[in-house]
């Protein structure tokens, strides 16, 4: 395997990886690999290959769309 230095962390980016690698029971550097992980395996998203997946998912749905007066009357049921 190989091995990386990092030099000149800013310490508000150390202080949140160390928290964070707290957070999930992790080492620093395990979670250092976890945050590039995460970053170098990630897609990015075509936009409209997204909206088309979006349409075709809600074209199976058999209920109706919620408009924002739906969740306007929602949320104002009940309340004084």
């Amino acid at each position: 395997m190989a091995v990386v230095t990092v030099k000149n962390i800013p310490d508000i980016l150390y202080s949140k990886l160390k928290e964070n690698a707290l957070k999930n029971h992790r080492s620093i550097n395990s979670e250092i690999i976890v945050c590039l992980e995460n970053t170098l395996n990630s897609q990015t998203i075509n936009p409209d290959e997204f909206l088309a997946q979006v349409r075709k998912l809600r074209s199976t749905i058999q209920a109706p769309l919620l408009t924002d007066k739906i969740l306007r009357d929602a949320r104002q049921q009940g309340r004084p």
